[in-house]
């Protein structure tokens, strides 16, 4: 009944209709995939893509702890033989956690607090006399409460309030307006700590600042809870003492005589230390969640066009990790990323050997026949890039700066060092460049998403929950294009719908004593592999050459027989098909629908069969930076081209060829209103900016796209 419940409520929030909420729900109990079901479960979901998946599966699962609340909650206070019918109803049809904790509130099991000693002294009674505000003299009243342990009537007086003040803090009312008010007026206020202002100078925008707190935009909540963090700032969050007064005074004070204004001072008490407190924590964690919860979408879209940024394929490439004085280290790959040669060269200051250098290079691009020299973009890029520019070579090379963020990362993991423990990081990182420029995702899933650098104040955020959403990313990346079983690693496998690590080696293992899997059929013949494992991955694993061409595609081994019957109705085979688009076009799709196969799956089909195992990502572009170095070449008002290396929410970083990206300030993105920057540009775009300001000593760089050639091509 519950789940019945919880089923409709979904589907009313996100606008779904319950059989769709339904059949999620059923297929992630039964272990698939969100990647899973959005390719090959569309008419079981009508078709809903992963973002859709995700807020079925992340609302069933606040629905269900609600649930699971909800019965601690009647367990606890029928345990306390408190339970009415309508307690037990209002607690049934709580839609909230913090609503739900309000009902709960004044049956909460409570540390010895000032009211409970006030009613250990018997004091009760007069808080209600008091509190129903009909006792015109209560001094008078509170004389027939003196005891021995109760010795004056102004004792008598403050223990009653004391109650009251429990119950104004516990009253459900209250506490719902008091949230929607803070809802709408809370503001956030940032101070300095004395005798800081010096050392947290990094934090000087929010010495002196207020805001109301549903304006307050992620990533500047994430820098003062930062600064309060380190110990340079302080932050309040609150609505204003005389509102939120004035708002509760309305709900308890009901006259204007004694016991009335006993009745104010006790709210005026259970708002000072009691609610401010109360209603500050839930709402720091509430805007807290809300940053976080929006700094990880940042970074998850940032992660994701990272992973399927264009790749340049299997080509034989020369890569640079570029150094100074240490040189620049040289390995050359093969078109599947295999080490073949290492070497360094020294054609920088402080060595200066441009000639030898020169004869190295082509001597190792015509032994190893390179097509394309990827180099790091770190310390001594630009000027490795005029080096390689100019040598003078026999065929067209291509070149390509690449983003070495979490290079230094892998060169020093454990993976790394299985891979090569015979060298040093240094060839480690070099390889790890030539292979991000040959398959950006292959090679990035072996970092720990978060070393990437796409993100903004990832180390402020819930750990737990980026880390989540990240491998969720690169899971959903992963398997939109697809895995070759006989080339691809452990890390890349390890993503695959349904594997994960231990399978993922399994595979491996069964490769090395076997060699090359020569039908998806065979990968059941893997350690551990079942029939659910193998349904949920087998769509996204490709096997080059196999026997059987659908192999190599993404259609489904589960609809291999419906391709077959389109083949023999068309007296021709499966590989014939693929080729001959007249053939397929012959095809009428409402001839094959089944129960099982709907049309969209079926539409899905035809879109392999023209285009088998294809790679959703762009084709890769050369670039080339202005002709500048530094910082102090910059000048206001030149236009230059650039490359987009992260995105905020505030705007967007450019790499236009020196030590230091430029900020493109979401104000300065575009002539018209920009509400998120990621709908202007993406990671990795090429861009042209304009210079607005430079400030080298503090090596900031503020750049425009306003009144420039606005390319958006990647």
């Amino acid at each position: 009944m519950e789940r019945d419940k919880n089923i409709a409520a979904i589907a009313s929030k996100l606008g779904l209709h319950e059989w769709q909420v339904e059949n999620t729900i059923r297929l992630l109990g039964d272990g698939a995939t969100i990647p899973f079901i959005s390719r090959y479960r569309k008419e079981m979901t009508g078709s809903l893509d992963e973002v859709k998946l995700i807020h079925i599966r992340d609302e069933y699962r606040r629905l269900r702890e609600l649930d699971a609340r909800k019965e601690s909650i009647i367990r606890s206070i029928e345990e306390q033989e408190k339970m009415t019918a309508e307690l037990l109803e209002k607690i049934q049809n709580a839609v909230t956690m913090a609503g739900l904790e309000d009902i709960y509130l004044p049956f909460r099991p409570k540390r010895r607090t000032r009211a409970t000693i006030a009613r250990e002294k018997g004091l009760e009674a007069l808080a209600e006399l008091i509190f129903r505000q009909q006792e015109l003299n209560p001094s008078l009243k509170a004389e027939e409460f003196l005891s021995d342990t109760v010795s004056t009537v102004e004792e008598a007086l403050s223990g009653a309030s004391d109650i009251m003040a429990e119950w104004i803090n516990e009253d459900e009312t209250a506490r719902r307006r008091l949230r929607r008010l803070y809802e709408r007026e809370a503001l956030i206020y940032s101070k300095a700590v004395k005798g800081s202002e010096t050392e947290g100078v990094k934090f000087s925008d929010y010495f002196d600042w207020s805001e109301p707190l549903r304006k307050c935009p992620s990533h500047r909540l994430l820098a003062m809870r930062r600064g309060e963090e380190e110990g340079f700032l302080k932050i309040l969050i609150e609505p204003g003492e005389e509102n939120a007064l004035e708002m509760l005074n309305s709900i308890f004070v009901k006259g204007r005589n004694e016991s009335s204004r006993l009745v104010e001072n006790a709210v005026r008490d259970s708002w000072k230390r009691l609610l401010s407190s109360s209603m500050e924590t839930e709402f720091r964690n509430i805007s807290k969640e809300e940053a976080d919860d929006e700094a990880i979408k940042v970074f998850s879209e940032n992660l994701r066009q990272l992973l399927l940024a264009a790749p340049l394929g299997e080509k034989n490439v020369l890569a640079i990790d570029p150094g100074f004085r240490t040189g620049c280290k040289l390995v050359c790959l093969d078109r599947q990323g295999s080490l073949l040669h290492n070497e360094t060269i020294y054609p920088h200051p402080p060595h200066n050997q441009t000639a030898l250098s020169v004869k190295k290079i082509l001597s190792l691009v015509n032994a190893y026949k390179t097509e394309a020299i990827a180099i790091g973009n770190g310390t001594a890029s630009r000027e490795t890039e005029d080096f390689i520019r100019y040598v003078r070579f026999e065929k067209d090379i291509q070149v390509f700066i690449v983003n070495e963020a979490g290079a230094s990362v892998y060169s020093a993991s454990k993976v790394a060092r299985d891979e090569f423990p015979d060298y040093d990081v240094n060839v480690r990182g070099a390889v790890s460049i030539g292979r991000r420029l040959m398959d950006p995702l292959a090679e990035l899933v072996k970092i720990d998403p978060k070393s990437i650098g796409v993100g903004q104040y990832q180390h402020d955020v819930d750990q737990n929950k980026l880390q989540n959403a990240l491998d969720e990313v690169v899971m959903s990346c992963v398997n939109a294009v697809g895995v070759e079983v006989n080339t691809a690693s452990s890390h890349l496998l390890a993503y695959v719908s349904g594997l994960g690590p231990q399978l993922a080696q399994n595979i491996i293992d069964y490769r090395t004593e076997n060699g090359p899997f020569r039908s998806r059929q065979e990968l059941m013949k893997v350690k551990r592999m079942g029939a659910r494992t193998f349904e949920q991955s087998a769509g996204f694993l490709r096997i080059r050459n196999a026997g059987n061409p659908l192999d190599s595609s993404a259609v489904h081994p589960e609809s291999y027989s419906v391709v077959e019957k389109m083949a023999v109705d068309l007296g021709c085979d499966i590989s014939e098909l693929m080729k001959n688009e007249d053939r397929r076009r012959e095809i009428r799709l409402d001839n094959y629908v089944t129960p099982q196969t709907g049309l969209p799956t079926l539409r899905d089909i035809m879109d392999e069969l023209a285009r088998p195992g294809r790679d959703p990502r762009s084709r890769i572009r050369e670039f080339r930076f202005a002709d500048i170095h530094e910082i102090e070449d910059l000048v206001p008002g030149m236009v230059v081209p650039g490359i987009v290396t992260n995105i905020t929410k505030f705007g967007a970083f450019v790499d236009i060829g020196i030590k230091q990206d430029g900020l493109v300030h979401i104000s300065n993105m575009s002539r018209s209103f920009v509400r998120d920057p990621s709908e202007v540009v993406k990671i990795h775009q090429h861009v042209k900016v304009k210079v607005i300001a430079v400030d080298a000593g503090r090596k900031r760089i503020q750049l425009s796209m306003k009144d420039t050639e606005e390319k958006t091509k990647s």
